[in-house]
């Protein structure tokens, strides 16, 4: 067995390689040659080997075609950012012409308001409070002797004049007393009719001497002890019919009576503090409500030339309960809450005001008198100060500049800057600019011509108003604001 050597092995190695075969240059030295696909080795003659080529002495081509690809990239970026450019442009110039083809005719169509009229009229004045009715007149009454409740002669609820009957107490040891004193001075008269008697007879024998002087001076003055008795026993007489009329629990006032706190058959005392009932006086009937004392000043001035008149109204402030005068001003300001009460009576027939029930308040303490009058809406606030817009009788909105003097609840008094008579716009003021179209909405009904009407007839516009506020309404017959209608 031969073995081979190491270059021989690795010769026979490298030609069983399919990758390529050997050959051997003309000095012997090993020289690898590629094969044709397909070639098996031994079939047929080798091709040539290709001659290896030497490394370049310039740099690799790669960085160039980057390089390309970058400015390509960048010109379709650019490209891209002409094209979005030119579409924005082209689209917003689309909005624009949308915008002001709109706009023309927005501008162009009529806008539909609510108007009302200007009004020249007295305006009064008032100060709103808060308050509570309470009863003119307020009596629990109890019994005046002691002894057992035979009846009761009310129904609860009932309106009772004064001295009208309410209970009976048990009367009968108060007829025992009344016999009693009526005996005693029965008795002491006798007494006494017999002691003046011998008093004539002791003073004859005196003046002859006959008897002591000290006799008749006694005599005289068991007379005047009789007399003295006697008196006491008409005091005790009047005592005894006292407690019978006592027994007789009568109102000591007019009013009507609560809730009955006693049932008869129970022993009543005078030291009882619950009593058998209340009477509360309702007609007249008393409210107590608060002002801030900032209001004090100009209440009393106006107090000082009359009384000044109160409107009673009710909780949500439309309803008007009663009118009454200005009584009483309290003597103290509260400091916790800086307000001052006061005190109005009202004439109360039909009992619409009742006790505790809570109220508002009006105090009149002033009437403007033939002032321009708007409703407070209409007034706008701009850049150059207060305005309203004016409907014109081409049917155009004109704004009108106006100097406001007060604003009183929900309406306005103005100085300056409209004329009785002329309509403006109190609804739909947001969609209007100078000189736009406007139409007269269809749902206002109620004023002249289509136009809306604004409060109620008597006093003018009313509305709720917090505790100190100030509201005004129509005098007389005034009714409140009435709309516009078309020209």
């Amino acid at each position: 067995m031969s073995t081979k050597s190491p270059e021989e092995a690795s010769r026979e190695q490298r030609d069983r390689s399919p990758a390529a075969s050997r050959d051997v240059n003309g000095d012997g030295s090993p020289r690898e040659v590629r094969k044709e696909k397909g070639t098996a080795p031994g079939s047929g003659p080798a091709r040539a080997p290709r001659p290896e080529r030497e490394p370049a002495a310039t740099s690799s081509p790669a960085p160039r075609g980057r390089h390309r690809v970058r400015w390509i990239l960048g010109l379709i970026v650019v490209a891209l950012l002409a094209l979005g450019v030119h579409r924005w442009r082209a689209r917003d110039a689309a909005e624009k012409a949308a915008g002001g083809a709109a706009a023309k005719n927005a501008a162009d169509r009529p806008v539909p308001v609510l108007v009302a009229a200007v009004q020249q009229r007295d305006v009064p004045i008032y100060l709103e409070g808060l308050g509570s009715v309470v009863a003119y007149k307020t009596v629990n009454v109890h019994t005046l002797v002691d002894g057992r409740l035979m009846r009761v002669a009310f129904k609860e609820g009932q309106t009772v004049k004064h001295g009208d009957l309410l209970a009976e107490v048990d009367a009968r040891p108060f007829t025992i007393q009344l016999h009693q004193a009526e005996a005693a001075l029965a008795r002491d008269d006798a007494q006494l009719k017999g002691a003046e008697k011998n008093l004539e007879r002791y003073a004859a024998v005196s003046a002859e001497r006959l008897i002591p002087q000290q006799q008749t001076d006694d005599q005289r003055a068991l007379v005047e002890q009789l007399r003295a008795t006697t008196a006491n026993d008409r005091a005790q007489i009047e005592n005894a019919r006292l407690m019978l009329d006592y027994a007789r629990i009568t109102s000591p006032i007019d009013g009507v009576v609560g809730v009955r706190q006693v049932d008869p058959g129970n022993i009543v005392h005078v030291a009882d503090a619950s009593g058998i009932v209340v009477v509360t006086q309702m007609d007249p009937i008393a409210v107590i409500f608060t002002l801030p004392q900032d209001d004090l000043p100009q209440v009393v001035k106006q107090q000082a030339k009359g009384p000044l008149e109160v409107e009673a109204l009710g909780r949500d402030g439309d309803q008007a309960l009663a009118r009454g005068k200005l009584a009483v001003i309290d003597n103290q300001i509260n400091q916790a809450t800086a307000t001052m009460r006061l005190k109005a009576v009202f004439d109360n027939p039909d009992r619409t005001l009742w006790p505790n029930q809570f109220v508002k308040t009006r105090l009149l303490v002033d009437v403007r008198k033939n002032v321009l009058v708007v409703p407070a809406v209409a007034v706008q606030r701009g850049p150059q100060g207060t305005f309203v817009y004016v409907v014109t009788r081409e049917g155009r909105a004109e704004q009108q500049n106006v100097v406001l003097e007060a604003t009183e609840g929900d309406q306005a008094i103005l100085t300056s800057g409209l004329t009785a008579g002329a309509r403006v716009v109190i609804e739909g003021q947001a969609q209007l600019r100078a000189g736009a179209k406007v139409t007269l909405r269809d749902g206002a009904k109620g004023g002249p011509g289509g136009g809306p009407t604004h409060g109620g007839q008597g006093d003018g516009n009313r509305g709720a108003g917090g505790s100190g506020g100030r509201r005004q309404g129509g005098t007389g017959d005034a009714s409140g604001f009435r709309g516009a209608g078309a020209p």
